[in-house]
C-alpha cells in the first residue's frame, strides 16, 4: 500500500489520489472567502487618526487645514470646472463602514474638490458619497439667501454608494390578524406583520 496520506483506498480495492478531491473542495473555499470581501475602499472603512468633525472644521477652519478627514453625506450639486469637480454634499453621520446614515439631520455642507471629471447623471443629487482627503481652506458662497462658509476636501479617496433598494410593504394574505387594520389595542405600533 502507498503512503496512506495521499492516497484514499474504496471499499472495492481501488486507490485514489486524495489531492484531486482537496483541489475540489479548495474551490468552493476560495470562492466563499472571494464573496466576503468589500468593495468599499480600506481608506473608506476606516476613518484616520484624530479625524475632526464637520462642525469643528466650521467654527475654526484655520486650525484644521491640511488635516486628513472622512466625510460623506448627499450630493446637494455637481459642478464641473476646468480639469476638475466641485462637489457640493449635505453631510450626514457615517456608519461605521463609512456609509451615510439616512437621517433627517445635517452637521452641515462641504465641497468636495476632484481633480477629474465627474458626469452629474452618475453622481446626481441625493446620492450618497463618502470622501476621504485633506483639508484645504475654506470657501464663502451663497446657500439660498445667506452667505455659507464651506470646509473645501482635496479628495484622495472616494466612493459613491449604491442607490437604495425600494421597500415594499407585504401582508402576507394567509396570516390572520384579528386587530388589522385598527391595531387595536395598540394603534400606535406599526403593524408587525410588515417586512
Amino acid at each position: 500500500m502507498r503512503n496512506g496520506l495521499n492516497f484514499f483506498q474504496f471499499p472495492d480495492g481501488r486507490l485514489t489520489d486524495m489531492k484531486k478531491p482537496m483541489r475540489l473542495l479548495l474551490i468552493p473555499l476560495l470562492l466563499s472567502l472571494y464573496a466576503c470581501t468589500s468593495a468599499v475602499p480600506e481608506r473608506i472603512r476606516t476613518a484616520p487618526a484624530g479625524s475632526p468633525s464637520l462642525p469643528l472644521v466650521i467654527n475654526s477652519p484655520e486650525r484644521y487645514i491640511n488635516n486628513q478627514v472622512r466625510w460623506g453625506g448627499t450630493i446637494a450639486n455637481v459642478k464641473n470646472l476646468p480639469g476638475k469637480t466641485h462637489v457640493e454634499i449635505v453631510a450626514r453621520e457615517l456608519a461605521g463602514d463609512g456609509e451615510p446614515k439616512t437621517l433627517d439631520r445635517s452637521e452641515g455642507r462641504f465641497i468636495a474638490v476632484f481633480n477629474r471629471f465627474l458626469d452629474p447623471a452618475i453622481y446626481a443629487t441625493d446620492r450618497n458619497l463618502t470622501v476621504t482627503g485633506q483639508i484645504s481652506g475654506t470657501t464663502v458662497q451663497k446657500l439660498g439667501e445667506m452667505e455659507y462658509r464651506y470646509p473645501v476636501v482635496k479628495v484622495e479617496a472616494y466612493y459613491l454608494w449604491p442607490k437604495p433598494l425600494p421597500r415594499y410593504d407585504y401582508y402576507d394574505p394567509f396570516l390572520y390578524d384579528p386587530w388589522y387594520p385598527y391595531w387595536y389595542p395598540y394603534p400606535w405600533y406599526r403593524h408587525p406583520y410588515y417586512y
